[in-house]
């Protein structure tokens, strides 16, 4: 399951990946129109710009911005940057690898199969979707229209 904080980093990317060619966004501007809490936003949107996800510029015309178009921005990294490794247990992460203290056998454990599987289609899934690719999926649904972006939170 995934946290408030990056449910609103996806709602906030998503936002900014319609605004791709409008230039910079004021915080306060997506705050408002998402219904994000000013204060949590910045910190998530300082947590993206540090991964490189998003850029910022300063002063009169300033905001943020997507770092890379949306096409080349996927839910798969942004959910990295905001939560962690996709593994749902550490034995089977990829970038952060921990054995499991109770495992005797980790080439045996039933678990550990499982729960490579369950990462290998969440990976597959999420890295094969970009913003790109979601606002496509959400206009196809009607939930672009009238500039208004409908979400679940």
């Amino acid at each position: 399951m995934i946290s408030k904080k990056t449910k609103y980093g996806l709602k906030a990317l998503i936002y900014l990946a319609r605004k791709y060619d409008q230039g910079p966004i004021l915080i306060a501007d997506l705050a408002r129109d998402e219904r994000i809490p000013k204060k949590f936003l910045e910190n998530i949107l300082l947590t993206l710009k540090n991964s490189g996800i998003l850029q910022s510029r300063k002063g009169r015309g300033g905001g943020y911005f997507l770092g890379r178009p949306p096409q080349k921005v996927t839910f798969g990294q942004a959910i990295r940057v905001m939560e962690g490794p996709l593994a749902p247990v550490p034995c089977v992460s990829e970038m952060a690898y921990a054995r499991c203290p109770e495992c005797s056998n980790e080439a045996t454990c039933g678990i550990r199969l499982v729960m490579k599987d369950v990462r290998d289609q969440m990976a597959r899934i999420l890295d094969g979707t970009t913003l790109a690719d979601v606002m496509i999926k959400m206009d196809e649904a009607g939930a672009l229209q009238d500039d208004v972006l409908d979400f679940c939170i």
